[in-house]
């Protein structure tokens, strides 16, 4: 199983088990993420960095600190970008890439053929292996790009729109620029530097927003989102091989990566599946209502599944390592993984809440007043937030105790629930395939996390009773709201309104999680594993007396 990401230029988390879309443009950001993404996820362990359980708890919540650091600056800058993007181009500049992305983002799916996560799963790999390995991927990106110029002529004809053929071919150099990435980003997570990662992650995003704004008020329109789309993996190339310092060697024969090559291949077609089921939506509208809608359907995908996605990378990214050495401990991964899966949850249901209710305000301060169209698809996609935090989380779970094959089983359920979600919904344009979408997802939740958790240590009881906190708490705030409602309609503007309206909606659903539902504790005890609580009693045990 896997997630679908956003599809703008701007980075997303990768495409994972049960995840958002893929959206115009955000491929090279896709495609440099994939191996933080929920069921795709494969930071296994490095025996040299394990340790006792205790330190593993420390190292887990450190991991967690920088990497959700990262993200909220990543998501910063996103949202950033994004609002500045949309006054600067209009939706039919957002539809043509989109047009392009959703076909190229097929391609991309095999841009490292899984070998960067098989790279990271090792328990011990060679020098030779990873030189190896690192060729692959240089040869497979050429022939993905040599692929793109290829069907650039038959996405023109398809579509009807020429402008595609050149942004086709020059979006394919990406390929390139990832396959000479890969084992670099792979050997940095392998050593659990999230800081570094962290660190070239945001510098490569830093840039290339600036060539795409740069394009825009420069007036190439379009073309500053396919700018975007090849400066970030121009610029995390520079970044990784800088910080991994490491030169490969030439290729070898017989340094044993066939079994590698098998791994990533299983990856690989999992990521096809689920890619396919994700983007279907957007391949569909762009066909039969044109780019302009395909590009008004984007932005609000887009809109509603960037916390998610955060979120998601953030948690994913430390939480595999950690399951991984506890795959043989019943118990303590049972206990792992259930605190994790409530810290997810408690975090992405007030989002949900907040995207439901705030929708017209929310798409008026990111997107502007000339996005008006988007806010009944953004709002119909709201529920996709929460489903996909109440599904991705068990792509960690299955990975790490090697089911790799039921989560295969499980997206081709999956797929085609949601293709015919889109299908139905397609005759009434963006809001109804939006809304085949979210009733899609929702039906699957019972079924996916029933068969994820058959014959393991966690049930789908243990799984509901976790979800039950934090969904009664923001029904509280939810309530809140609506009491307040009178009064917070007469804000203005828009933005003043919107931070009231969160304000109370976040502020009665933790006052409900932490006394109400006795959370308070559980919070606490996180902040001191990561080292940042209790701050005070701190300082004063180093004061002299």
């Amino acid at each position: 199983m896997s997630v679908p990401t956003g599809s703008d230029p701007l980075p997303d988390a990768a495409p994972a088990a049960l995840a958002a879309p893929a959206e115009p443009g955000e491929i090279a950001a896709a495609q440099n993420a994939s191996a933080d993404s929920v069921w795709k996820v494969a930071a296994a362990g490095n025996p040299a960095t394990d340790g006792a359980p205790h330190d593993l708890k420390r190292r887990t919540a450190r991991g967690a600190l920088v990497s959700m650091f990262g993200q909220v600056a990543n998501f910063l800058l996103r949202i950033g970008s994004m609002v500045v993007l949309a006054r600067l181009l209009n939706p039919n500049d957002f539809g043509l890439v989109g047009m392009v992305t959703a076909c190229t983002g097929f391609l991309g799916l095999f841009r490292d053929a899984g070998l960067s996560m098989a790279t990271i799963q090792r328990a011990s790999i060679s020098h030779a292996q990873t030189s190896t390995l690192f060729w692959i991927n240089v040869v497979v990106g050429a022939i993905l790009a040599a692929l793109c110029a290829a069907i650039s002529p038959l996405l023109t004809r398809f579509y009807h729109e020429p402008r595609l053929f050149w942004v086709t071919i020059v979006i394919g150099l990406g390929f390139i620029l990832n396959g000479a990435t890969a084992q670099h980003r792979a050997m940095l997570q392998r050593q659990m530097r999230f800081g570094v990662l962290t660190l070239v992650d945001i510098v490569a995003l830093i840039l290339s927003i600036g060539v795409s704004v740069g394009m825009a008020v420069a007036g190439w329109g379009y073309w500053a989102l396919v700018g975007m789309t090849v400066a970030l993996p121009a610029a995390s190339l520079v970044g990784v091989w800088l910080a991994a310092k490491w030169i490969p060697g030439p290729p070898e024969r017989g340094t044993g990566v066939r079994s590698m090559l098998r791994y990533g291949g299983t990856v690989t077609l999992n990521s096809l599946i689920v890619y396919v089921a994700y983007n279907a939506d957007k391949v569909l509208l762009g066909r039969f209502w044109g780019a302009a809608t395909l590009g008004i359907y984007g932005r609000a995908y887009q809109l509603a599944s960037l916390p998610n996605e955060n979120l998601s990378s953030t948690i994913a990214l430390v939480a595999f390592p950690a399951l991984s050495r506890l795959q043989n401990d019943p118990p303590r991964l049972k206990s792992y993984f259930l605190k994790g899966y409530g810290l997810f949850l408690s975090l992405v249901m007030p989002v949900t809440m907040g995207c439901a209710l705030f929708a017209e305000d929310i798409v008026r301060v990111f997107l502007g007043q000339k996005w008006s169209e988007a806010v009944p698809v953004f709002r119909l996609l709201a529920p996709t937030i929460l489903t996909f935090a109440l599904i991705n989380p068990f792509g960690w779970f299955l990975m790490a105790t090697g089911r790799t094959m039921r989560s295969l089983r499980i997206a081709l359920m999956i797929a085609p629930v949601v293709i015919c979600g889109y299908v139905a919904g397609l005759h009434y344009g963006p809001t109804g395939v939006a809304t085949g979408f979210s009733v899609a997802t929702v039906l699957l939740i019972l079924p996916v996390i029933l068969w994820a958790t058959r014959g393991t240590s966690i049930t789908a009881i243990d799984a509901f009773r976790v979800a039950m906190r934090p969904f009664l708490s923001i029904l509280a705030g939810a309530g809140a709201v609506l009491v307040c409602s009178g009064f917070l309609r007469l804000l203005l503007p828009p933005l003043l309104r919107l931070c009231a309206e969160n304000t109370v909606l976040f502020g009665v659903y933790f006052l409900m999680l932490w006394f109400v539902m006795g959370q308070k504790s559980t919070y606490l005890m996180l902040l001191e594993e990561i080292g940042v609580w209790p701050m005070g009693r701190r300082r004063a045990n180093r004061m002299p007396s």
